[in-house]
């Protein structure tokens, strides 16, 4: 390693040291973070108590057995067996115990271990209970042992007998080639064990989501309980901290959903009356979030309509969703599974949709390297946004051409008493050449929506899972070439080199940007402080995207660096002599013809007729006063 490099680095630390000193906390500060923290720590320890609690109770109701004269009492005797139903993409482990999924392992996906994932495992991760509320007792599905029948790989019947020949079948089918198994709840022979009112039983789910990426904090950002109101939008309770929902509107499914991975329930007869609540877990736990739906499902006890749920078990891909969609139960029923895929608002996720998506999966569909797909990905948003970069450029050049005419205006109005006047002299000089200084905003603006579409899309790319580009073992997440192993305020444990180069050329490009806002702005004073700013942002970009994966720390700086190279070669390759020579050839064509100010120079004007009016009044005003004493 070479001098300058170790300077350079040696640059970088004292950057950041200095930015961590300098933003350290007062003593007061301190203390109110202290009581702060203290409030939310007694908060979770009552939390923690009441869930204690409420564990505790649930933990008795499962010990408590029927006794000999229940009609339950043989369905709450026996050992845990398990039942495997698995295709191609997926396998599902049902426990006899509640009939229920006890495990969903995806066989196309790799964990950190480089097993496959496994989405849940046990009673302790994930409980699915079915409650019917009868004449005499009531079935809780979660305490009791169902008999397996006709077992194959991709079909089985749970059946829970309820004595007399009665019985409640929980009829599992898993296709080939898709992540969704469907559940059909019949009953048989169970009309007097209900009374005639019964329409609904109670379904209650519960699951801790494992952590299945290296950051923890990245992934927590992208992981909720997400759920569709029938027909209507897909909403979701707070990714960031302790959320509760009470939804009285009828929903479509439930989903409890990682940056990469969801398991949702879907109800044909659709959920009513539905509580939902998630819970984010300790970092280190090996969990990101507590999710529980507590809802009523249709039932009916005699038997002749059966309650049809479907179970998804795998990845967050938009197609793959997309697809999903097809074999979902319910006519005229669209139930629009790839929301789980957040893409951003409205206006960003009709480009992420139609543009991002398609130009990424026809790239990928090469078999290049993830990480030449990104890049070449960004040189095709280059070329899309290229015509507003250009407008935006050449409306900079035609304000850098005319500063002589523009210092002629500064030294002819030197004193500050004439500042709206020498405004509106530059302001009419830049109308007389067809000149906007506010041509180059709206062009960039329409570039926005793009770049917030990719800031949303590269994140939820669950292609970048597991590719590796560079030193980067894993785009979808941080790139920790540098690993301390100690968290330091704001930048965590480790420096992302893909985030460090993002930052330098956002310098570069805010250095060459300001340079080129000097040509252009002759006489203009920026406001204090704007340059230190303006510097410190990119520095604090490694503070805000240091965790982020470096797969958009890529693009960003594989972007910015793409940028800085369009405004070089525009500014080698444009003669302001030509371009002068063009906009005075212009102003002479036009110079007969009638004009009016617009935009800002009318604006001006207008203000300086209207302060030469007030002037004139006042001094009117003074004379009248003057004149009668």
């Amino acid at each position: 390693m070479d001098k300058n490099t170790l300077i350079g680095f040696a640059l970088i630390g004292l950057v950041l040291i200095g930015f961590s000193i300098y933003n350290r906390p007062s003593e007061e500060e301190m203390a109110r973070i202290q009581r702060y923290q203290d409030s939310i720590q007694q908060v979770m320890q009552e939390q923690s108590a009441i869930e204690a609690a409420r564990l505790a109770e649930e933990e008795a109701l499962r010990q408590t057995l029927p006794d000999s004269a229940s009609a339950l009492f043989s369905a709450a005797q026996g050992e845990e067996s398990f039942v495997t139903l698995k295709n191609n993409l997926v396998e599902l482990q049902l426990s006899t115990k509640g009939g229920r999924v006890s495990k969903a392992t995806l066989a196309e996906y790799k964990g950190k271990d480089g097993n496959p994932v496994v989405l849940f495992d046990g009673e302790e991760e994930m409980r699915m209970n079915f409650a019917f509320s009868g004449k005499n007792e009531n079935i809780l599905t979660e305490n009791l042992y169902f008999q397996p029948l006709n077992a194959s790989d991709s079909t089985v019947t749970m059946r829970l007998n309820v004595g007399e020949g009665r019985h409640i079948d929980f009829n599992y089918f898993l296709p080939a080639d898709l992540y969704l198994a469907n559940l059909t709840i019949t009953a048989e022979g169970m009309q007097n064990f209900f009374t005639p009112s019964t329409k609904t039983m109670d379904f209650n789910w519960y699951q801790r989501t494992r952590q299945q990426e290296k950051g923890y904090s990245f992934e927590q950002q992208f992981s909720s309980l997400t759920y569709r109101v029938m027909s209507e939008d897909t909403e979701h309770l707070n990714e960031q901290g302790e959320d509760k929902e009470e939804v009285a509107e009828a929903i479509d499914w439930i989903a409890f959903k990682n940056q990469f991975f969801s398991s949702a329930v879907i109800a044909e007869q659709d959920f009513n009356k539905t509580s939902l609540s998630s819970v984010p877990q300790k970092e280190g736990s090996g969990y990101l979030k507590k999710y529980n739906a507590e809802s009523q499902a249709f039932f009916d006890p005699t038997g002749k309509e059966s309650t049809n749920f479907q179970l998804y078990f795998g990845p967050n891909h938009f197609k793959t969703l997309q697809a999903t969609n097809d074999y979902v139960l319910g006519e005229d029923k669209d139930p629009e599974l790839e929301d789980l895929v957040y893409l951003g608002w409205p206006i960003i996720r009709w480009i992420n949709r139609w543009f991002t998506i398609n130009v990424f999966d026809w790239l990928s569909g090469w078999g290049l390297n993830m990480g030449i797909v990104i890049l070449l990905m960004t040189i095709i948003v280059k070329i899309v946004v290229y015509p507003t970069t250009y407008k935006s450029y050449m409306s900079s050049a035609k304000m850098r051409v005319l500063r002589p005419y523009v210092d002629e205006i500064n030294k002819k109005y030197p004193n500050p008493d004439d500042a709206l006047k020498k405004n509106q002299e530059t302001m009419a000089l830049y109308s007389r050449y067809g000149v906007s200084p506010m041509g180059g905003c709206l062009p960039m603006l329409i570039q926005m929506p793009v770049y917030i579409a990719l800031f949303n899309f590269v994140p939820n790319a669950i292609e970048l899972r597991g590719e590796s580009f560079l030193w980067a073992d894993d785009l979808s997440t941080y790139d920790d070439v540098i690993n301390w192993g100690t968290d330091i305020w704001l930048l965590g444990d480790h420096l992302s080199l893909f985030c460090l180069l993002f930052s330098v050329t956002n310098i570069l490009n805010t250095w060459y940007m300001m340079r080129q806002q000097k040509d252009t702005m002759a006489g203009q004073q920026q406001m204090p402080g704007m340059k230190v700013m303006m510097y410190a942002m990119p520095v604090m970009f490694i503070f805000f995207f240091n965790s982020y994966s470096a797969g958009l720390n890529y693009y960003y700086f594989i972007s910015g660096l793409i940028g800085i190279l369009i405004m070089l070669v525009l500014r080698k390759t444009t003669d302001d002599k030509a371009l002068l020579a063009k906009l005075e050839a212009r102003m002479e064509a036009n110079k007969n013809k009638p004009r009016k100010m617009t935009g800002m120079a009318a604006k001006l004007e207008a203000l300086q007729k209207q302060l030469e009016e007030q002037q004139r009044l006042q001094q009117q005003q003074q004379q009248n006063r003057n004149n009668k004493r």
